[in-house]
């Protein structure tokens, strides 16, 4: 039964802005001489194209038998699926198959960056001493597209000329970084460089929640909090704006019908959380492997720029 009273909505407050109205705030930080990122790392160029890319989630990376996968694969080595085009031969079947852990990956488009780019479209098979090279090239990257796709947001996001700013910066100074070599990736201090993409993801985080806080629950409980370990909890039909559940556990809870606006969802574990009819289209930091990690409905709402997931009931 869900909670009496409005949904968060938008609060009066500058630190809220829609994902939907992300191209709108853009145009209006323009005046603040905000240099655009390249073409090539605007969000729609952070997702995955596996036509171009040499299948390197299928190589690089190992996984073990699990609930997400029915074999054992060491890292560097191909899946047994992998087709020689580079193609998978269980696409249409891997949840079936027991392959969910590959449904619930994204690599943010490092994987055709790294083959076409700082590789020169040569692959692995085709020059097997790049293969070391390659595969760390692409775990290095990847983790940069992701802090890409975070600080995106951030940026317009925020209306804090000092946050966007911050958030521009580091835009620039991780597309210089990816360059174009792999050596000059590789040569990267990453904790370093996740650590201050953190820092400003929390400052806008923290900015933009306090526009919803006052909206939400009266009294958000204590335990929903960054990390929180809310496995199986029932949060159904309750308004959790300006929550901070950053890096929160929240496998398998009930957040059907639930409003997210502002709610911070940086790195939170949605595995076989219920979704049904809840409101994420205004939630912080949500990315595509989260929402294909849980289930939903035709009813949930997501940010413009994610899909709801296929498996999804009715999507």
């Amino acid at each position: 039964m869900a909670e009496e009273g409005p949904p968060c909505g938008d609060p009066q407050h500058p630190g809220h802005l829609s994902n939907s109205s992300l191209e709108d705030h853009t145009l209006m930080t323009s005046t603040h001489s905000v240099e655009p990122a390249s073409p090539r790392y605007e969000r729609q160029s952070l997702r995955a194209d596996c036509g171009t890319c040499f299948a390197l989630c299928c190589t690089a990376f190992g996984f073990s038998r699990s609930a997400d996968f029915p074999i054992d694969k060491p890292a560097g080595s191909p899946c047994r699926n992998l087709a020689d085009d580079f193609s998978c031969t269980i696409h249409d079947r891997l949840r079936p198959r027991g392959f969910r852990g590959c449904t619930v990956f994204d690599c943010f488009g490092a994987g055709q960056n790294v083959s076409q780019n700082l590789f020169g479209g040569t692959s692995w098979a085709d020059d097997p001493g790049t293969k070391a090279e390659m595969f760390s090239t692409f775990a290095a990257v990847r983790q940069l597209h992701e802090m890409l796709w975070y600080l995106a947001e951030a940026q317009v996001r925020t209306f804090d000329p000092d946050n966007s700013n911050r958030a521009r910066q580091l835009r620039l100074a991780i597309e210089r970084a990816i360059g174009d070599t792999a050596a000059q990736v590789l040569a990267l201090d990453l904790q370093h460089l996740h650590a201050r993409v953190r820092e400003t993801l929390i400052d806008v985080s923290d900015e933009v929640r306090a526009g919803y806080r006052a909206l939400g629950d009266d009294q958000l409980d204590a335990e929903l909090c960054p990390g929180a370990d809310l496995m199986g909890k029932t949060l159904r039909g309750r308004r959790l704006c300006g929550a901070d559940l950053r890096g929160a556990y929240l496998i398998t809870a009930d957040l059907r019908g639930s409003d997210l606006s502002g709610a911070d969802l940086l790195g939170a574990d949605l595995r076989d959380a219920r979704l049904d009819g809840a409101d994420l289209s205004r939630a912080l930091y949500v990315t595509q492997p989260q929402l294909n990690a849980a289930t939903g409905d035709i009813d949930t709402t997501v940010p413009a720029d994610l899909e709801l997931p296929a498996h999804w009931g009715n999507a």
